[in-house]
């Protein structure tokens, strides 16, 4: 399993102050996406997760120059969401210096713009989606009834969607169903938030899915890279 830090950004900048030497007394704070993500990379990481956290409240990227000044520092690929939901953004993401980028759910009701991200973007779009019952069942849909989580997934597949980041806001992952989807469909499976210690890390890992993305539970020191990629080994 692949642990993959993420950091959210707003107006250009980390909106968690990163101190990795904070319970040694060591090192220094900083708000600076760029610098975080080269101690992230020289901890060893191999896929950075972004969070534009603008775009996601406007519906198109924000902050791409901070994206452009990350993927100027280094080669480590750099996976994309907040705003990405059209053609046009996944080029703009793309022509900044990201790799892979994710949607949102809504994307699953606009079949035109998810055929059209997936032209451009192929097996680098990955779709987000929250899978608690009843966060699916809350979420605006635009068809007469709410899809079960297994209907979208295999839906989304169908079309040739082939990632997807289950997202559960903080709230613990429910494992069984996340086994469950890693052994039925033929898709990358990456889980966000959530985990909190190395024991929720290996659990995660116990599941089968490719990737465990880690925020706030890093930039605060909560827990400290490399150890929850010993941990995902």
């Amino acid at each position: 399993m692949l642990v993959i830090p993420a950091i959210d950004i707003e107006g250009g900048r980390s909106r968690i102050v990163y101190w990795p030497g904070a319970s040694t007394g060591t090192g220094a704070p900083t708000d600076r996406p760029d610098r975080i993500v080269e101690r992230f990379v020289s901890d060893g990481a191999r896929l950075i997760h972004l969070v534009d956290f603008d775009g996601a409240r406007s519906g198109r990227p924000q902050n791409l120059d901070a994206v452009g000044a990350i993927a100027s520092l280094t080669a480590v690929p750099l996976q994309l969401a907040g705003g990405v939901e059209t053609v046009e953004a996944v080029q703009l993401a793309f022509a900044a210096g990201a790799t892979r980028v994710v949607a949102t759910t809504a994307i699953a009701d606009r079949p035109e713009d998810l055929r059209g991200c997936l032209a451009v973007a192929g097996d680098w779009l990955a779709v987000g989606i929250d899978p608690r019952p009843d966060r699916l069942a809350a979420f605006p849909w635009q068809r007469p009834r709410p899809p079960t989580l297994d209907d979208l997934i295999g839906e989304l597949c169908g079309v040739g969607v082939a990632r997807f980041v289950l997202a559960h806001g903080g709230a613990d992952p429910d494992l069984e169903r996340v086994r469950l989807l890693v052994s039925t469909y033929d898709a990358e499976i990456l889980v966000a938030g959530g985990v909190r210690d190395l024991d929720g890390v290996r659990r995660v890992r116990d599941t089968g899915v490719a990737g465990l993305i880690l925020g706030e539970a890093v930039l605060s020191g909560a827990l400290a890279i490399p150890s929850p990629m010993g941990a995902a080994a």
